[in-house]
């Protein structure tokens, strides 16, 4: 079995890809980004298509979609979308919203999350994405509350057929227990930084605990694929006669986490993943090469203050 057809259930009932193909393209790969979409969709038979505003390749998705659509290949129920409204939103996320559903050429998503728990100053088209001062700090909104974004995403869920879903990412258990508290929509995923060098156990421990399912992204650590090289992870490539890359997939996905791998390899695209029954002692050993030897790799500037743990090491 693949591990491209495991799914998960969220807490609105829909069921979600275990596997997700992340979308995030450098602009010198942007010219074969959508000849690796066409891959995954049709032989890598992926059903999960991870994009964000922030990432500028949602136009380019539009294209493929069209096309396979217009071709019978592909039908919009075959698969689930998700993209994210981006700090400098923070007024207008509906107006995000409908950015991404224009160029994606979709009437709807999946599941729209708040990329950041932050409020970056911007005008009414999310312009500059990150905002600077002329010291080169990033500008926040005065005054803004990245509470206050959330609370406009139920809105447009509970009043709009834009988004089937909503949900967080990069939001800590401090920030998720406010949430909770203040609100009332439990956000139906947080996607943050996790892998075997990050596993976030306590994050991980909230979320399941509220019925929030986790997204893990850059689970291969990003450039150069470094949780790769873990020697436990090679140790149970070798046992179980799979790639790395379906152990580091498969220690998500049995652990009823979604994973975002990304590439433009079309041949490497194609392959999939394997289905690893990884049991629970490799699980709980990948959980613990990451408690005894933390690293994040991720560490964008805005998130200095966020009290994430990890950060900057």
């Amino acid at each position: 079995m693949s591990a491209l057809d495991i799914d998960i259930t969220l807490n609105t009932g829909a069921k979600i890809p275990a596997v997700g193909f992340g979308t995030v393209c450098f602009d010198e790969f942007k010219s074969q980004f959508k000849d690796a979409l066409k891959a995954a969709l049709l032989e890598g038979h992926y059903r999960h298509i991870d994009t964000a505003w922030y990432y500028g390749t949602e136009a380019l998705i539009g294209e493929v979609l069209q096309e396979l659509f217009e071709s019978g290949k592909l039908k919009r129920e075959d698969i689930f979308v998700t993209t994210k409204v981006w700090p400098s939103f923070w007024k207008d996320p509906l107006k995000s919203l409908e950015k991404s559903l224009h160029d994606l050429r979709l009437d709807y998503v999946d599941l729209f999350l708040q990329h950041w728990p932050l409020a970056f100053e911007g005008d009414e088209n999310g312009l500059p994405a990150v905002p600077k001062d002329a010291e080169g700090n990033v500008k926040f909104a005065k005054g803004a509350d990245y509470l206050s974004t959330w609370k406009k995403m139920i809105l447009i869920y509970k009043n709009t057929t834009k988004t089937r879903a909503i949900g967080v990412s990069n939001y800590t258990p401090k920030m998720l227990t406010r949430l909770l508290k203040e609100t009332d929509v439990v956000p139906a995923t947080n996607q943050v930084e996790l892998h075997p060098h990050l596993p976030q156990v306590e994050l991980v421990k909230f979320c399941k605990e509220h019925k929030i399912v986790v997204e893990a992204f850059s689970p291969l650590g990003g450039n150069g694929a470094p949780n790769l090289k873990i020697p436990l992870v090679q140790q149970l490539a070798k046992k179980y006669n799979v790639p790395a890359v379906d152990i580091i997939v498969n220690y998500h996905a049995q652990a009823g986490r979604v994973v975002l791998p990304r590439s433009q390899n079309v041949e490497r695209i194609k392959k999939g993943f394997s289905e690893v029954k990884l049991t629970e002692k490799e699980l709980a050993e990948l959980d613990q090469f990451g408690i005894d030897h933390p690293k994040r790799f991720i560490n964008d500037v805005w998130g200095n203050d966020l009290g994430f743990e990890h950060w900057g090491q």
